[in-house]
């Protein structure tokens, strides 16, 4: 699998932070999105800027240990986090952290999503589980999201936010809109419609069968 070429990288990281500006999934300087160029090359947004307002000389360029290779701006702190999923599984590509108001919500009661209510989400989804919690900025949260990564293609990070990872970037982005787009259909259905007709066990299965189809190298499995 190749590798994104440096200029296709940046314009996605702006483009991305726009998209998540723009749906509200990050407010003020929130969030951070980064993308795998190379063997030991990230580049990465930078800390204390807005994502809606980004500009491709603010993007910073750090190896795997997150050392600075090229760049006047400072990485995030939680860069670590996308770093520990990079080296954890060499097939993930690209990873989006974010706060989508829904998930977040989700993340602070401490609930998965992890019903299978939506085709499509067994699918692209499976389940999200929520990692446990770790103080921002500290090794704890490279350490709580290590073990899904081979597994899972995204978690809620408890009373933080959420974070998804792809093969490619914007694969990355789009699990965040479907991960916020399950949340909003378990809230609906379970708060405030009060009825959730749950797929069968043998339907789910089914569903989990086509994940080679599309191409999903991974994703859990919704409970029943």
């Amino acid at each position: 699998m190749e590798y994104m070429s440096e200029k296709k990288a940046k314009k996605a990281i702006i483009d991305i932070g726009q998209r998540m500006y723009v749906r509200n999934f990050v407010a003020a300087n929130d969030g951070n999105i980064s993308i795998k160029t190379g063997d030991n090359e990230v580049w990465a947004t930078p800390t204390g800027v807005s994502k809606g307002y980004m500009k491709k000389k603010m993007l910073v360029k750090v190896d795997l240990e997150g050392n600075v290779l090229e760049g006047t701006y400072k990485p995030s702190s939680e860069l670590k986090m996308h770093l520990r999923a990079y080296r954890e599984n060499e097939d993930i590509r690209s990873v989006c952290h974010a706060h989508p108001p829904v998930c977040t919500c989700f993340a602070i009661a401490g609930i998965a999503l992890d019903k299978p209510v939506l085709a499509e989400a067994v699918i692209t989804l499976g389940d999200v589980p929520v990692a446990p919690y770790a103080e921002l900025g500290s090794n704890s949260v490279p350490e709580v999201i290590a073990p899904y990564c081979h597994t899972h293609n995204g978690v809620l990070l408890a009373n933080h936010g959420a974070v998804t990872w792809a093969e490619e970037p914007y694969g990355a982005y789009y699990r965040l809109e479907s991960m916020e787009y399950y949340a909003n259909i378990l809230l609906i259905t379970d708060k405030i419609l009060e009825k959730q007709n749950l797929l069968t066990a043998g339907q789910v299965d089914r569903l989990l069968a086509m994940r080679e189809k599309f191409g999903i190298k991974r994703g859990g499995v919704p409970s029943r």
